[in-house]
């Protein structure tokens, strides 16, 4: 415990703070559970993406064999130009909202080229979409977890270091304060009897 004035300004003081701990940590411990359950939803998205992501890979593989094509299905046909994300707000904590993305497909010659590239590029940026949006909402998870972190700490610092701590300041207090009383009243009463005695003599 660090040295605490045993007076009543002080008391007062720490009364107040452990008001204000007591009426802090309700609010700090629903941030914490807010948090945990937003995390949690985070984690279910992005399992949810990575099994569409897998039910695609399955349809793909029907397709290995065009793919290998030589030629045809390159690299570059698909670019991403943009990912489009928003911003929101979960407990106080900004985070990304992905709102989707731009895409740029190389230009090629209908005639020439088969009539099942159209569709490849097309699920190609559907498989595009699932691991943009993944990568954003991994991204919530990361903030989350830092504020949740965060809260933890502050959590624990009130309930198992400040409320403790200043209970016990203000137990010392009192017990001084309580003390350094009942020494008046005695020194009180000690004086009385003196004055009596010396009023008979």
């Amino acid at each position: 415990m660090a040295k605490v004035k045993l007076t009543k300004n002080e008391l007062k003081k720490q009364k107040d703070s452990l008001k204000m701990y007591r009426r802090y940590l309700p609010t700090l411990i629903l941030k914490k559970q807010q948090l945990q359950a937003e995390i949690r939803a985070t984690e279910v998205r992005i399992g949810e993406l990575m099994e569409e992501k897998k039910r695609l890979d399955e349809t793909f593989k029907s397709w290995i064999a065009v793919f290998g094509e030589r030629g045809i299905f390159t690299p570059g046909i698909l670019k991403i130009t943009e990912v489009k994300t928003g911003h929101g707000n979960i407990a106080g904590v900004n985070i990304p909202i992905f709102k989707g993305a731009e895409f740029e497909a190389a230009s090629y010659n209908l005639a020439v080229m088969p009539l099942w590239l159209d569709l490849a590029v097309e699920k190609l940026k559907q498989v595009f979409l699932l691991d943009l949006e993944a990568q954003v909402v991994e991204e919530q998870r990361s903030r989350l977890s830092q504020e949740l972190r965060v809260t933890t700490q502050r959590v624990n610092l009130f309930e198992k270091i400040k409320i403790p701590e200043t209970k016990g300041y203000i137990k010392k207090i009192q017990v001084y304060l309580g003390d350094q009383q009942t020494a008046a009243v005695v020194r009180g009463k000690i004086a009385k009897r003196n004055l009596v005695k010396g009023g008979v003599s």
